[in-house]
């Protein structure tokens, strides 16, 4: 193992992990995290962290896991073949919530660290990570204030940060046989050592350490809202998008069964109950119906604006 802050790395994310457990099971108020540990064959483990039943969330969880091994996996060396077949370190956190109020999102996120060895050259290193958000009715206020604070998030490190990572999510989280996203995006990033190892580092925490804060707020104004069995099943038929896209597309799911992960905590991100129905469409002009206007990128906060506007705006 080559690089030497990788424990530093490794203990923020464990932390991290720890910090995400106790503020979201006091956010859902009647279960707490069950946790099972593991250990990968190969090389590594985890420790895998579980929410069920509760008042808030149906089903949750969030993982912290270090693996490693002789060889990258195809999913990790896709993008970077000329690194296929160095031994590598992997260590991350993920998570994914999935309420039981059709009108508050699930949400997904994760940060991770990666490290290439080969003898004989400098081992390569990069950050990946980001956060998304899917909902199921279409609040405005929510998606701007989940943008706004991934903004923040971003802000410190370069104007064209957010841009450029937000418009990375959106393409990332697209489901290419529906031609819709996945949700409203939020912020997605991968191989990123263009920065000094520090900036990247505190990037990633920068990211993992706003995601309460974006999300709170939308489950605080949502969790009393009123619903049906009507908005359940819409719910049910959304959630199968989210299952098409986590074992059709998504490079984590294919990294993690590639390498031999833990299947139980690599699909732990399925939601409890989906469906699908032939050829359904929601009834026009409902509120089902507005969803779809959010499945397509938008610059939600009014960045593209002319400038002429901006300048408008200002002075008012």
């Amino acid at each position: 193992m080559a690089h030497p802050n990788f424990e530093r790395v490794k203990a923020y994310l464990q932390s991290l992990q720890d910090r995400l457990c106790e503020d979201l099971a006091a956010l859902d108020g009647a279960q707490t995290f069950r946790e099972e540990s593991w250990e990968r064959e190969a090389g590594g483990g985890g420790r895998s962290r579980v929410i069920e039943e509760g008042a808030l969330f149906e089903k949750g969880g969030v993982n912290f896991s270090h693996v490693y091994g002789a060889e990258l996996p195809a999913s990790a060396s896709a993008a970077r073949p000329e690194l296929a077949g160095r031994s590598f370190h992997a260590v991350g956190v993920s998570w994914v919530l999935h309420p039981r109020n059709p009108h508050v999102p699930t949400s997904h996120g994760n940060v991770r660290f990666f490290i290439a060895d080969k003898e004989g050259e400098e081992p390569v290193w990069w950050f990946g990570g980001g956060y998304d958000l899917t909902p199921y009715y279409p609040y405005l206020e929510d998606v701007e204030h989940w943008h706004q604070v991934a903004k923040a998030a971003c802000d410190p490190f370069g104007e064209s940060v957010y841009p450029r990572f937000k418009r990375w999510c959106d393409e990332y989280f697209y489901l290419k046989h529906r031609d819709e996203t996945r949700g409203v995006g939020g912020l997605f990033f991968d191989d990123l050592n263009e920065w000094s190892f520090e900036e990247c580092f505190a990037f990633q925490r920068s990211v993992g350490d706003s995601f309460i804060e974006a999300f709170r707020p939308i489950v605080e104004r949502r969790r009393e809202v009123p619903f049906g069995e009507r908005e359940r099943e819409f719910q049910s038929y959304r959630r199968g998008r989210y299952v098409e896209f986590n074992l059709v597309w998504d490079r984590g799911t294919l990294f993690g069964l590639q390498s031999g992960g833990r299947t139980e905590s690599i699909l732990m991100s399925m939601p409890p109950m989906a469906r699908w129905q032939y050829q359904w469409a929601p009834q026009a002009d409902s509120d089902e119906a507005g969803l779809d206007a959010f499945l397509v990128p938008r610059d939600w906060l009014g960045l593209d604006a002319p400038a002429e506007d901006s300048q408008r705006q200002a002075v008012q």
